[in-house]
């Protein structure tokens, strides 16, 4: 992935969810009466900063991890008595609420846009047929055999692979039953399959939903030729090169690319010996694989890969929506994968997924590259998905997130009278503390990937 796509992606992604999270502030606010002092995108030193008819600054500042909205209010400092009334601590509840809700609800509304957008430009999607299933797995007790498509999980349709994941992933660290419609091959009649879950993938870090099922999904016989190397792995490590063709491994020959993957996902940190053909030469390598994951994602890893092929028309399908009806699917992606969200963080909690799988801005930045790489398509899921998770984050009833300040203004409609400033003060510090430690250890979680 280029450094440029990186960079290029994580400035896009930030300056376009911040500068639309705080224009919703700034927005109803205006249409609140409030003041508006400062609308920053960034933070620290100004690099551009210009004044509207109203006497706003605008700032695009230098860090650009966040932004804010400054506006007039008395607790923060003297207040002309010509402006008290467009001071934010003097308005109602009501418009207080409305104000700070803004922000997450403008989050929400550009990600159905985006979700809208990708709706109507269309995507190419590989259909979901199974390429073979591992003996003994949650899948082959089922009944789930290599032929079949997917065509609904839970009930939910699925168009391709995608959509399969994310119904599974939804039922991560359950226990109960998964329900999963198939075709088989050459008939259009569907049959059931129930898959028997406890406590599924609970606790695995940086699962693999498919895969933990035993389920391998089709995909055209890839020859295996070496065309990439990590230049740190073990392939480089051991001397292998690329244009080298892999002909068994321990004596056992290799029919194609996924035919090794298969193997050696399952002997993380093994010393192996690779038989390869290079010029026209048979050639004996030994290898000690490198492991990726915890737990039950543990795999082997060898550092290489091979080009792709193309793949059999039949296999894919495309699908894309007209104007009005890619409306109707971007607000249903969204309430989809906020409630997604939602159901993530409640299963964190309460330590049904792990909390490896939380990710900081490292990752942020290396999936906005690589989504940015792939096409606007999907740089645009990206920013929908990232834009919801910034939505539901805000609205948690954590003191220093919009949520938190939402729950002070509910209390004070309740009761008739705000909190006292001691409670909100120690408020603000617990949620100080929390936010701090959750951003530590999503920056862990980044590191312990890299």
């Amino acid at each position: 992935m280029s450094a440029l796509y990186m960079i290029v992606g994580t400035l896009v992604a930030v300056g376009v969810l911040v500068t639309f999270h705080e224009f919703g502030h700034f927005w109803v606010a205006r249409r609140c009466g409030v003041k508006v002092l400062r609308f920053s995108v960034g933070f620290g030193s100004p690099l551009l900063r210009w004044h509207d008819r109203h006497g706003t600054e605008f700032v695009v500042a230098a860090i650009p991890l966040g932004g804010y909205v400054k506006m007039l209010d008395e607790r923060e400092g003297d207040v002309p008595p010509e402006q008290v009334d467009q001071s934010f601590n003097r308005k109602s509840v009501r418009q207080r609420i409305a104000i700070v809700a803004a922000g997450p609800v403008a989050n929400f509304i550009l990600a159905i846009v985006f979700f809208w957008l990708v709706a109507m430009l269309g995507s190419q999607q590989v259909r979901p047929i199974i390429g073979a299933v591992e003996p003994g797995s949650l899948a082959a007790e089922a009944g789930l055999q290599a032929g079949q498509e997917i065509v609904a999980v839970n009930q939910q349709a699925t168009s391709g692979w995608a959509a399969v994941n994310l119904q599974l992933v939804r039922r991560l660290g359950e226990t109960g039953t998964l329900s999963v419609s198939v075709l088989e091959p050459g008939s259009t009649v569907e049959s059931q399959r129930q898959i028997a879950l406890s406590e599924w993938q609970k606790g695995v870090g940086d699962p693999d939903p498919i895969g933990s099922l035993g389920i391998r999904p089709w995909r055209p016989s890839l020859p295996p030729v070496l065309a990439q190397l990590d230049p740190e792995g073990p392939a480089a490590t051991a001397g292998l090169k690329v244009g080298d063709r892999l002909l068994a491994i321990d004596g056992q020959p290799l029919d194609d690319w996924q035919h090794l993957v298969d193997r050696l996902r399952v002997l993380p940190g093994k010393a192996i010996v690779l038989q390869i053909e290079r010029a026209q030469e048979r050639l004996e390598l030994p290898v000690t694989l490198a492991a990726k994951g915890e737990g039950a994602a543990r795999s082997g890893y060898l550092g290489a890969g091979v080009a792709g092929v193309e793949w059999p028309p039949e296999m894919l399908r495309e699908v894309s929506f007209g104007p009005l009806e890619a409306v109707a699917e971007g607000f249903r992606r969204t309430w989809a994968m906020s409630l997604l969200t939602l159901d993530s963080l409640k299963k964190m909690l309460f330590g049904e997924l792990s909390v490896k799988n939380l990710s900081g801005p490292i990752t942020i930045a290396k999936v906005a590259g690589a989504s940015a790489e792939s096409g606007l398509g999907d740089f645009l899921t990206f920013l929908a998905y990232l834009s919801i998770s910034l939505g539901v984050l805000n609205l948690l009833p954590i003191p220093v997130l919009d949520g938190g300040h939402l729950l002070f203004y509910l209390v004070e409609w309740a009761r008739g009278r705000p909190l006292s400033d001691r409670v909100q003060g120690w408020g603000m510090q617990i949620g100080i503390s929390l936010v701090v430690g959750v951003m530590l250890l999503a920056l862990v979680n980044d590191l312990g990937r890299l």
